[in-house]
Parts: structure tokens; sequence; C-alpha cells
């Protein structure tokens, strides 16, 4: 994924710079300050912003707010397609190739830091086969996804660990890491991404929040989303095959929404749950990054917060 800037800077390569955090923290305002600081355009890297129609209950951005910037990596599946983190990890490299070599510089930003560590760390896949995965995904559907959690958990701590960390709740990567184990003989942690960056021109700006303002801005969005429309575009989504989805359904809120749909939650109750989830989730977003060293942060209302990060980020040229 090697780049270099273009006119006058053409020996200097042009950086990749990951806008990382908890959700709600305000990663989306950073890199779209940053890019435009940058010359650069966004991809995204949040897992359930890659598919179509998904729009309010995954946050994505409207085009309207977008300043102009291209965005990536948006709007890529439909829902009854299964989302495949090696499939997105080839695509997103490319786009880091072709828009270094047109001068630009990638900012990614999203929530899922599997996502993010599969683009910008060594991390290699490897391969599959149909027949275990396909027994695996049938032992999923019929008993749930502790079973495997807990099989997982005494084949490969540590890759249980990780993966609950990174995507907490999701079975399909739960699967995935029995498949591998089953494969090779290996723990599945040994094929996760190491701390050790593909292309050394890459930095991750984290958004530093303090736990009560973050759970406080997360009530208020999640409360805005039921008031903009959430409730409607789930019930568009169910009419689309959303809940036969192994991948779309698992996002937060979506199950709620469909609960609610289906008279088992009142609309309180729905908005609830979501807000306990999402608080959930965002703490292990903050858990894993705060993991990795590499990654600078800046205070979210630090209102130097664009130049702190830009100082960072000038480091790499030394």
């Amino acid at each position: 994924m090697t780049g270099t800037r273009a006119g006058h800077d053409a020996e200097r390569p042009i950086p990749i710079v990951a806008v990382v955090g908890a959700t709600a923290a305000g990663k989306t305002g950073l890199s779209l300050d940053l890019a435009e600081a940058l010359d650069g355009e966004i991809l995204n890297t949040d897992a359930m912003q890659v598919y179509r129609g998904m729009d309010i209950g995954t946050a994505k951005l409207p085009v309207s707010e977008r300043r102009g910037i291209p965005h990536h990596l948006l709007d890529l599946l439909d829902l009854d397609r299964k989302a495949s983190v090696a499939d997105f990890q080839a695509l997103a490299r490319g786009l880091i190739v072709d828009l270094r070599a047109r001068g630009k510089a990638p900012v990614l930003v999203g929530g899922s830091a599997l996502y993010t560590r599969a683009i910008l760390d060594r991390f290699d896949f490897p391969g599959t086969d149909p027949a275990v995965r396909e027994r695996l995904e049938a032992e999923l559907e019929t008993g749930g996804y502790q079973p495997l959690l807990a099989r997982l958990q005494a084949l490969d701590p540590v890759g249980a660990e990780r993966i609950e960390s990174m995507t907490p709740g999701n079975g399909r990567r739960i699967v995935r890491a029995l498949e591998v184990i089953e494969l090779t003989g290996q723990p599945f942690s040994a094929r996760l991404p190491i701390n050790e960056y593909v292309d050394l021109h890459s930095i991750q700006i984290g958004v530093d929040i303090d736990r009560d303002t973050l759970e406080t801005r997360i009530t208020q969005r999640v409360r805005e989303m039921f008031e903009s429309g959430f409730v409607e575009e789930v019930e568009a989504l169910m009419a689309r095959g959303l809940l036969a989805s192994r991948t779309a359904s698992t996002a937060i809120g979506y199950r709620e929404v469909a609960q609610l749909l289906g008279g088992v939650l009142t609309r309180e109750e729905a908005i609830e749950r979501t807000i306990i989830k999402t608080r959930q989730f965002a703490r292990r977003q903050d858990q894993w990054f705060r993991k990795d060293h590499r990654v600078v942060w800046v205070r979210f209302d630090d209102p130097t917060r664009v130049e702190k990060a830009l100082a960072a980020i000038a480091t790499l040229d030394r």
C-alpha cells in the first residue's frame, strides 16, 4: 500500500490515517476535518454500513453532511450477502493504492476494530471448507451463539477473548474461528492481526471521551434515531429479508426494533435495550483500542484536536 504525495512533495509518502474510538465519541467529525486538511477521502470501516438501506440505525452519514468529500466502502451489499473481512480487506487496500496514486490521503473511520486492523495490520486469511462452514453455521442456527463460544473458549481462549473484544456477540466470527481451528489444527488467535502496520506511514488517531459524557451522547443518539424514522427503516428492511441475514440482523438496534414491530417489546423497551447494548459495545470498543499502544489519543472536546492530530501525522515523515 505504498504511495507518494503529488506535486513538490512527491518523495514523501502519503499517510494512511485511521480515526478510531467508541461509537458516538465524535469520530465522524474529526475524520471529515482531517480529510479536508490532508486533501483526503473517507473509507468506511463500519461492518454494518456496508449494507444498503441500513442507514439510520448505523449512523451512516447522509450525503448532504459529507462536505463534498468522497466516501468509499458504503452501501456495498444487499442484505442477503455475507460481509467478508477478507473481501473487505482486499477492496480497501486496493482503494488505498488508488487514492495515494492520485495524491489523496486515505482517512479510515468506523467502529469495527477488526475491519480497521485487517486493513492496517499484517493479517492473512486462511482458506475455507464449505462443508465445515455449513455444518458449523447449522449449529449456530439451531443451538445459538453461546455453545459455539463456549467451545471456542475451551479450544482457544485467547482467540475467543479477542473476538469478543472486537465483535461481541457475532456468531459468524465464532464459526469462522472454529473452522480455522478444525482446518489448520492451530489456534485461531495465531491468525488474528498482530500490531504491525503493513505500511509504516499508517497512524491511528483515537477520540478520547469520558464514560459519563459518552453514555449521555449514546442515549441522545439512540433516541434521535427512533425519532428520525428508525422503526420505519427496520420495517422496510424486514420486508427485504433482514431477519434472514446472518450478518445484517446482528446490528445493534435492528433486532430490538424487529421485536417492537412483532409486539414483543414496547417502544420504550426497544429504545432502552438499544441504549444498553450500544453502551456495552462502546465500552468494548474503547477497551480494545486502549490496548493498542500505537493509537494517538485526542480529546473529543479539545478545540485544538485537529491540530494535535495533524502534528502526530506529521511525525510519520521524520
